[in-house]
């Protein structure tokens, strides 16, 4: 080993970890395919890494609810996460994702319940197809796959506040609706529809997934909740405007991503024959919010 090897390897590393520790999780990230490892790199290494720690914790956990397995060994799968997560808090860690994602609990003063939050979330998919939820089950669904990934980030972003903490619940909720708005038609050939049970008997949309792409009153549903999600995007930047600035840059970018695709959906209507024609968000937007790959 030269000298200028060990004095590499001297030098304080992101979060204190073991280098290894750290190119593992980054390689994890970048062999998504996802352009997020790309987009991190202007966040300094301790906030970048935490992000990478946190993003291949979500995949995980999805890769899980979404596998083929069967239902009960999908969700012991996603319980014992459950068990990896409270060894986290008690300070044990069993491989390199454990070890990045301990330093940054510690670091960033994570909360233990909004991993469970996510954890819970996986479960709501892994245990039951979900179809025409009720309005409760439906907002608790997005606080835990959305919102509750908001609560990690913006702390890792720099603010821990109550304000941040409502921006989290409002771009989550904007953001979730949206992607179930966008994703209609790709969610019925999966046998699920997120949209609430009231608003489709309202409407007399059947609560099948496929018969209700061809429901006239799928308009009227899909335009009540795309008010919804436009109400949770103005809630969230007014809230915005009370955090830490440069903290709140990720989620400002991507708010203005997904409201862009709002807008778009919007005019593009939801009767049957528009369904398929699905809007994107642009690269910029997506390598700020690790829910935007990862929510079902």
């Amino acid at each position: 080993m030269t000298a200028e090897d060990i004095q590499t390897h001297d030098k304080p590393t992101p979060l204190g970890c073991d280098p290894a520790d750290l190119a593992w999780v980054e390689s994890t990230v970048k062999q998504a395919g996802t352009s997020f490892a790309a987009g991190m790199r202007i966040l300094p290494p301790m906030r970048r890494y935490g992000m990478y720690a946190i993003y291949a914790f979500c995949r995980v956990v999805d890769d899980i609810a979404d596998g083929s397995e069967p239902m009960e060994e999908r969700k012991a799968g996603l319980e014992a996460w459950h068990a990896r997560i409270a060894d986290l808090y008690d300070g044990k860690a069993q491989d390199p994702l454990d070890r990045v994602l301990l330093a940054t609990i510690r670091f960033f003063s994570l909360r233990q319940a909004d991993f469970d939050a996510v954890i819970d979330g996986m479960i709501m998919d892994a245990e039951n197809t979900i179809v025409a939820p009720d309005e409760k089950t439906l907002d608790q669904y997005c606080d835990r796959v959305a919102s509750a990934v908001g609560r990690l980030s913006v702390r890792i972003f720099g603010d821990s506040s109550e304000e941040a903490d409502k921006v989290a619940f409002h771009l989550g909720r904007a953001l979730q609706i949206t992607n179930i708005l966008r994703d209609i038609a790709e969610d019925a050939a999966r046998g699920r529809l997120y949209l609430p049970a009231d608003l489709l008997t309202r409407f007399n949309v059947p609560h099948d997934p496929i018969k209700a792409l061809s429901a006239p009153g799928l308009q009227s549903v899909a335009t009540i909740l795309a008010a919804r999600a436009q109400d949770h995007f103005r809630s969230a930047f007014a809230t915005m405007r009370k955090c830490n600035g440069k903290a709140m840059l990720p989620a400002r970018i991507m708010g203005a991503s997904y409201e862009a695709i709002l807008v778009a959906l919007r005019k593009r209507g939801w009767a049957s024959a528009d369904l398929l024609n699905r809007p994107h968000t642009s690269k910029l937007g997506k390598v700020f919010w690790l829910t935007a790959s990862y929510l079902p």
